[in-house]
């Protein structure tokens, strides 16, 4: 009787060389997916994981008034017009933590009736963030990071509120904010308390929580470290706030660049991405300062989600 060889077992020489060469190229294909799995870009959260995970809340952070405009565009369309800028906080809750992006006029201005003026313009705060916080049951003690677009003074005024906080704001930006002289449009006072406060700076985009929920976006232009920011919410969808990239939904439209811009060049460039972003992403664009955009955001304490 002939014995027969199990089918798994090779028979001749050649087979054992190409079943090894198979195992082989097996095992090289297996860590070649490993290796390219690692550099993967970061997934996005699922809508089901954001759901009651993120809202997005819209802070009555003050008024900016100048009875002239003409600094908010070089190129002469609001020479001699007033102007009257809405002057938002908003404020992110993300599970547990919160996330207020830049800090309005100022709490202290809500004692003036008048408010401040102060270059070129009048600053008031007739509601404090305080209060608003207290509506949510919070205190500025809760809020984990406080980010700030740039150092002007209508979003800088309650940074002293906020000393157990980190502050995420763009290292090229507070440079320039605390040089000598203090740049046209910083309060040093406002930001002296920074010098002790906690700080994370970076030149570049920061994805807050490291699920793609919150994103801090280069735009420099304004000031040297302008930011712009990003949230994808689960129902709404992307988000795309301007900081002062632009102020005014005309600025937006046209491409004007303020006056008082520390680059023109930059500013431009920052407005393609900007514009770029929004049309790939199908984002919804607040543009900060505008009476229309701040209108028709979900009244305070109603919020995006």
């Amino acid at each position: 009787m002939r014995l027969v060889r199990p089918p798994t077992e090779p028979s001749s020489l050649e087979e054992k060389t190409a079943m090894n060469t198979l195992t082989n190229l097996a095992a090289t294909f297996g860590a070649v997916l490993a290796l390219e799995s690692s550099f993967a870009p970061p997934a996005f959260a699922s809508s089901a994981e954001r759901a009651t995970a993120i809202k997005l809340y819209t802070l009555d952070c003050g008024l900016t008034q100048f009875t002239d405009a003409a600094v908010f565009s070089d190129t002469g369309e609001y020479d001699g017009e007033p102007i009257e800028l809405p002057t938002p906080c908003y404020l992110i809750r993300h599970g547990d933590d919160w996330l207020l992006w830049d800090t309005g006029n100022g709490d202290h201005l809500a004692a003036l009736r008048n408010g401040v003026e102060m270059f070129g313009g009048r600053f008031t705060q007739p509601r404090t963030l305080v209060s608003q916080l207290a509506e949510l049951g919070i205190t500025p003690a809760d809020v984990d990071y406080v980010a700030i677009s740039h150092l002007h003074q209508d979003h800088t005024g309650n940074i002293n509120l906020f000393s157990r906080s980190t502050f995420l704001i763009a290292g090229a930006e507070l440079a320039w904010a605390q040089a000598t002289p203090t740049p046209f449009g910083v309060n040093a006072e406002a930001i002296a308390p920074l010098r002790q406060a906690r700080i994370e700076t970076t030149d570049e985009d920061k994805d807050v929580f490291g699920d793609a929920s919150v994103r801090i976006l280069k735009a420099p232009g304004h000031t040297p470290g302008s930011r712009m920011l990003l949230i994808n919410l689960p129902d709404t969808g992307p988000v795309l706030i301007t900081g002062d990239l632009f102020h005014t939904r005309d600025n937006y439209r046209a491409d004007r660049v303020p006056a008082i811009n520390s680059s023109r060049a930059e500013t431009l460039a920052s407005s393609r991405r900007f514009r770029t972003l929004a049309q790939n992403l199908h984002a919804r664009v607040v543009v900060q300062h505008a009476p229309e955009d701040y209108a028709a955001m979900p009244t305070f304490p109603a919020f995006l989600d």
